[in-house]
C-alpha cells in the first residue's frame, strides 16, 4: 500500500499507522455539521489525523485537537498536522481518553470518533489490533468521556457498524446524550447497510434520519456520495 495519500488540500502519511485511510474516516469529517460554527474541536482517537484535518479544512475552528494513544501514530498524526495549511491550528496529544478527560481545562464545541468496533480483532499487530478492538476503547467509556467532555451546546458526531448503532443510542441516552441526527450508509443500493453515522446533543430533539449509497455499481460513484466527498478526493 503507498503510504501517502493525497487529497485535494492535504496528504496523509500513513506507513506507521497500523489503520489506514478509508472510507468510514473520510464519510465522518465530511458529514459532520458544522453550522454553528465551533470554535474547538476534539477528535478521539485521531489515527492519522484524517479526520482532523478534513474538519481542518472546512471550518475556521482555532482549536482542533487529537487525541492519539499508539505511540507510532501519534508521531504520524504530529507529521500530517505539522505538513498541513492550518498547523497553527492543529495540535495531538499522546495520551488516552480517559487520561485526557481527568485534565480538561476548557469543554469543546464538538466531539468526533472513528471508533474501535470489533470485539474480537482478528488480527496479530498489537497497533492495529489496539486501533480496531473495541475492548481497547469500550462504546461505555468512549461515551461517557465525551459527555464530559462536550460543551453544553456541543454536538458529538460517530460512525460505527449498523448491528450496533441502537445499543449504542441507548447507551448515549444514558449518559444524557441524545441523537440528534442518523445516516445510514449502504455500499450499493440492494446490500444491507453497513455503518451509522450518528450526532448527538444534549438537547432532546426529533432525530433528523438520511440514508446515503456509496456505489451505484463498483466504483461508479452515486451523486449524493461525490456532492459529499468532492472538496476532498482528487479524482472527485
Amino acid at each position: 500500500m503507498n503510504p501517502s495519500f493525497h487529497f485535494k488540500q492535504f496528504t496523509i502519511n500513513q506507513d506507521q499507522c497500523a489503520m489506514k485511510v478509508g472510507t468510514d474516516g473520510v464519510l465522518l469529517g465530511a458529514w459532520v455539521d458544522l453550522a454553528a460554527s465551533p470554535e474547538s474541536i476534539l477528535d478521539i482517537g485521531s489515527g492519522t489525523g484524517l479526520i482532523a484535518l478534513q474538519l481542518a479544512q472546512r471550518s475556521q475552528a482555532s482549536i482542533i485537537d487529537g487525541v492519539e494513544i499508539d505511540p507510532q501514530a501519534h508521531a504520524q498524526c504530529v507529521e500530517n498536522f505539522e505538513n498541513s495549511l492550518w498547523n497553527d491550528r492543529l495540535f495531538c496529544y499522546h495520551v488516552s481518553i480517559q487520561e485526557f478527560t481527568q485534565e480538561l481545562l476548557e469543554p469543546y464545541d464538538l466531539i468526533v470518533a472513528n471508533p474501535p468496533y470489533f470485539a474480537h480483532a482478528p488480527n496479530t499487530d498489537l497497533s492495529r489490533d489496539r486501533a480496531r478492538n473495541k475492548a481497547h476503547l469500550s462504546f461505555e467509556s468512549l461515551i461517557s468521556c465525551s459527555a464530559q467532555l462536550l460543551a453544553p451546546e456541543g454536538l458529538f458526531a460517530i460512525i460505527i457498524p449498523a448491528p450496533e448503532a441502537n445499543s449504542f443510542i441507548a447507551l448515549a441516552q444514558k449518559h444524557q446524550l441524545f441523537l440528534r441526527r442518523i445516516c445510514q450508509v449502504k455500499g450499493q443500493p440492494s446490500s444491507a447497510t453497513k455503518r451509522c453515522l450518528l450526532e448527538f446533543s444534549f438537547a432532546q430533539n426529533t432525530p433528523v434520519e438520511t440514508s446515503l449509497v456509496i456505489e451505484n455499481s463498483r466504483h461508479n460513484y452515486t451523486d449524493q456520495y461525490i456532492a459529499l466527498v468532492s472538496e476532498f478526493y482528487l479524482k472527485m
